[in-house]
């Protein structure tokens, strides 16, 4: 395990990002920048109180009024300029990312990158918001579709991204004439205000409503309110499935939108014509990279029967030989977890999977004394798809099961709660096809000969089942963010009724 910069260190150089970026950190009670590399407090933070939570979201409610009329491609210009002043900062921001979650820094400057693309994608969006026109049955009659700015957009983010959600969710929603207010993990205050400080700088630039972004910092309390707030039109919740549980019941009751991106159990198949290569350059970095901690790692391995002690050697041999510790570390592929916490939920996971008949084949075991919550990546060999294999425990813990025909393989995948992200290794396109047929992978995203982690921002992005439903980021994703609205023009004299209903 490589060695370790010290807390002081990691204040100093989090201190020199916010300053270039303009943050104006205000120190106080009632929340702490912490450091998972150490595992110590950087500094001390003041919360947003309920009365301010409340007052952020009536400012962004009066600025929606007035963002919803300004055309969609000027709207677009804002998101430009939040992404030309991501690209200026990308390594300030990637810092405080791996200060604040542990990402490895080609990952950390990945997810600023992502920030970056999906501002382009917005920002080409603003001017193609379409409607449609629809065939009327009756004559001098036009049937249309429009879409319409929603109103406040209540983003709930976690910790594993710290700033790549809020930005998803971000940048669509001011395109289509919304105002946010973010709610981050507590676990990361710092990306926030760094985050939320460079759009404020956008909206001073373009003269945009500086009440169109507000952020509220604290704990459960603060999120209870903007999910129960009738002026917040939809909430964007990404995190656990129980959160999402507790969310979503609680918007449905005041008839509010919710979009839901939740937990993921993602497996893997490997069919016994699967280029092993290519098979294991997939499985390790979806399975160890972010120290486990993606929404769409690899926890489930489903190998054909005849390749699947060669792969275990193969995956073996990778992990025994994993750079673990600091994550500004050039050469380190693992960071830490991101609390003592994670590393105790993974140890009990790995004692319930042996009490289930699991064998640990490689890692599993916490590394240095004190400090953060450095861990082995453990591969364990499992006889079946156990209860403990059926849940999610956010660390790197890769379970291998094995199968013998195609259809037992996707029955295996397919029997768990959650649908977010799968794949095949495969060179039959037969087994590729049908893995991506309706009968085949239930999640919400599939794929053929990569891992499971890594999604483009082209894409929409979510999953099925207790995932949560939600699909946001690319594709037509936009449409959570806008209402629809149903035209009908008569440019005759003459009152024609659908259906050639006869009145009067």
């Amino acid at each position: 395990m490589s060695s370790l910069p010290t807390t002081q260190q990691l204040r100093e150089r989090a201190r020199a990002s916010l300053d270039r970026i303009g943050v104006a950190v205000v120190e106080g009670s009632g929340l702490s920048a912490r450091s998972p590399i150490t595992g110590e407090d950087l500094f001390g933070l003041r919360a947003t109180t309920d009365d301010e939570a409340r007052q952020a979201i009536a400012e962004a409610d009066q600025a929606f009024r007035a963002w919803r009329t300004t055309p969609a491609p000027v709207r677009g210009e804002l998101v430009r300029t939040l992404g030309d002043l991501l690209r200026a900062h990308k390594s300030d921001l990637a810092d405080l990312i791996t200060i604040e979650a542990g990402k490895i820094r080609s990952e950390a400057l990945g997810e600023v990158q992502e920030m970056i693309d999906i501002c382009d994608f917005a920002v080409g969006l603003s001017r193609q918001l379409y409607g449609r026109t629809i065939a009327s049955e009756r004559p001098g009659h036009r049937l249309a579709e429009t879409w319409h700015p929603l109103g406040v957009v209540g983003v709930i983010s976690a910790f594993n991204f710290p700033a790549a959600v809020w930005s998803w969710n971000t940048a669509i929603a001011l395109v289509c004439g919304d105002a946010v207010v973010w709610k981050p993990s507590e676990l990361t205050p710092l990306v926030s205000l760094a985050s939320s400080r460079l759009l404020d700088r956008a909206l001073e630039r373009t003269g945009a409503p500086r009440a169109l972004h507000r952020l509220l910092l604290g704990d459960r309390a603060v999120g209870e309110t903007l999910v129960d707030d009738p002026r917040v039109a939809l909430v964007s919740a990404t995190g656990s499935t129980r959160m999402g549980r507790e969310v979503g019941p609680r918007v449905a009751a005041r008839f509010g939108r919710v979009l839901l991106e939740l937990g993921g159990n993602n497996a893997t198949v490997v069919a016994p014509s699967a280029d092993l290569d290519l098979a294991v350059q997939g499985i390790v970095f979806a399975a160890a990279g972010t120290a486990g901690q993606r929404c769409t790692t690899l926890r489930r391995l489903i190998v054909h029967r005849d390749v699947a002690d060669q792969l275990v050697e193969r995956l073996a041999a990778v992990y025994g030989r994993l750079p673990i510790g600091d994550p500004f570390d050039e050469a380190t592929l693992v960071g830490p977890l991101i609390t003592d916490a994670a590393a105790d939920a993974m140890a009990a996971a790995l004692d319930r999977a042996q009490a289930e008949g699991g064998k640990i084949i490689s890692g599993g075991r916490r590394l240095g004394a004190g400090g953060g919550a450095y861990v082995e990546p453990a591969v364990v060999r499992m006889p079946k798809q156990t209860g403990i294999v059926r849940e999610e425990t956010f660390a790197p813990i890769l379970y291998v099961l094995t199968y013998d025909s195609f259809e037992e393989a996707v029955a295996l995948h397919n029997d768990v709660p959650q649908g977010l992200s799968s794949s095949i290794f495969t060179r039959d396109q037969q087994e590729a096809e049908r893995f991506l047929a309706a009968d085949g992978s239930d999640c919400g995203i599939a794929n053929v000969n990569i891992g499971t982690s890594g999604a483009e921002i082209g894409g929409a992005f979510g999953g099925e089942k207790e995932t949560g439903g939600g699909r946001e980021s690319g594709s037509d994703s936009w449409r959570a963010y806008m209402r629809r609205a149903t035209n009908t023009v008569n440019y005759t004299s003459t009152l024609a009724l659908a259906q050639n209903v006869s009145f009067l």
